[in-house]
């Protein structure tokens, strides 16, 4: 796996790259310092995966990612930061990234990696328990509008809980395929590209966002 690491820490951005690259099958192909940086870099080497800081002095994070998928639709990236900051949780959410986690939960940085390899999204356990507490309930929400059944609702609900389809599978008594058909369904139906943004059509249109 190659990643490039942005951090406006130098050293704790090499610090990141000799962990990472020490169990064998990482590899950091740069590191930076800055959203500029970021851009950069990931033109030059269209990684597997940016790791990411949001916090940095000129461009930040959040506007180095907007940049990136804007021209790279597909770009991976994974947010690593000490800030559980409502706003950029919400930013990272809308604009598409692939993960958000803590740099304190420092053991799940690789599985992270790992799991949005697989095609998974990966927001740490503090940040998802953050999410009911950003939104609101709504009631006005019209899912026939969208020809979404009751069975779409529910994993809708759970995909947006940050359940694997391993995991909604158990829960429904559904075959993991038929999962994903049910996924792919209502991405189809909503013109949504991956399950996070599904997971933030559910915060921000369904329950609706806080004000």
């Amino acid at each position: 796996m190659k990643i490039v690491i942005i951090d406006d820490d130098r050293l704790a951005a090499m610090s990141l790259k000799t962990i990472l690259e020490s169990g064998g099958s990482i590899t950091a192909e740069a590191v930076g310092s800055c959203g500029e940086d970021a851009v950069r870099l990931y033109e030059e080497h269209i990684p597997d995966i940016l790791l990411m800081d949001i916090r940095m002095e000129g461009m930040d994070g959040i506007q180095a990612g907007e940049i990136i998928l804007k021209k790279f639709p597909d770009a991976r990236i994974l947010y690593l930061t000490t800030f559980a900051d409502d706003e950029y949780i919400v930013k990272a959410l809308n604009m598409g990234a692939k993960g958000y986690i803590l740099k304190q939960d420092f053991e799940g940085i690789a599985p992270a990696m790992e799991a949005i390899m697989s095609g998974q999204s990966v927001f740490g356990d503090r940040i998802i328990g953050k999410l009911p507490t950003l939104m609101k309930t709504r009631e006005d929400f019209d899912f026939k509008s969208y020809g979404i059944t009751d069975k779409e609702k529910s994993i809708m609900e759970l995909v947006a809980s940050g359940f694997s389809n391993k995991e909604i599978a158990s829960k429904l008594f559904l075959g993991e395929g038929t999962v994903r058909n049910y996924i792919s369904g209502l991405l189809e139906k909503l013109s949504l590209r991956d399950r996070t943004q599904l997971a933030v059509f559910y915060y921000t249109e369904v329950r609706g966002s806080r004000s």
